[in-house]
């Protein structure tokens, strides 16, 4: 990924850079070129009324998207007792299409068995949020979310369920609402029908 340096050193944020509508210089972000190139591509004017400061808010999105910090996500404490079922539902994540870009969204659930520590509960929302923070596709975020919570528990029985619509069918080829689910299940919730069943619908 290309590093840069905001415009101006010592400006608390990049609104501060822009607020003036200046040019592109520079010294500016990349991404707002990239911007500039496909306003003027899809015939628009970047320099007019409503599209100036454009470049800019799209840099700045991209880079809040791509170097988002989950903050600390291994928080663990000790277990009060063995085997207990921990679930945490619907956790909203938005993510992006690694295929044409476009948003997509997912409400996920997490479940595990503890075993000798527990995972602090904020952690669960952060580490969905940190896989959800790239170019993704709804299968790898589900299973790259059991991995996290596999390593940061210790426990190998793990449930992860996605349900999200993405704009990529919504908003382009046959432009269809739909709900897409995906699972990943691993140790007792692979072998065990009965555990399963004590998962939320």
């Amino acid at each position: 990924m290309t590093s840069f340096s905001p415009p101006r050193s010592g400006s608390d944020s990049f609104d501060d850079d822009f607020e003036s509508g200046e040019e592109v210089g520079v010294d500016s972000d990349p991404l707002e070129q990239i911007a500039r190139s496909l306003l003027v591509e899809i015939g628009e004017d970047p320099d007019r009324d409503g599209l100036r400061e454009t470049p800019a808010r799209y840099a700045r999105w991209w880079r809040e998207f791509i170097d988002y910090d989950p903050g600390k996500i291994e928080t663990s404490f000790h277990s009060v007792s063995s085997d207990q079922l921990i679930e945490v539902s619907g956790i909203r994540v938005w993510s992006l299409c690694e295929h044409h870009l476009l948003p997509f969204w997912c409400d996920v659930s997490i479940a595990y068995v503890a075993r000798n520590k527990i995972l602090g509960l904020s952690k669960f929302a952060r580490i969905a949020h940190k896989h959800a923070h790239r170019l993704q596709v709804q299968e790898r975020l589900t299973a790259g979310i059991a991995d996290s919570v596999q390593e940061f528990t210790g426990s190998p029985d793990v449930a992860v369920r996605a349900r999200g619509e993405h704009l990529c069918m919504t908003m382009r080829g046959v432009r269809t609402s739909a709900d897409m689910s995906t699972s990943v299940l691993r140790g007792d919730f692979e072998r065990n029908a009965e555990l399963r069943t004590r998962l939320s619908s």
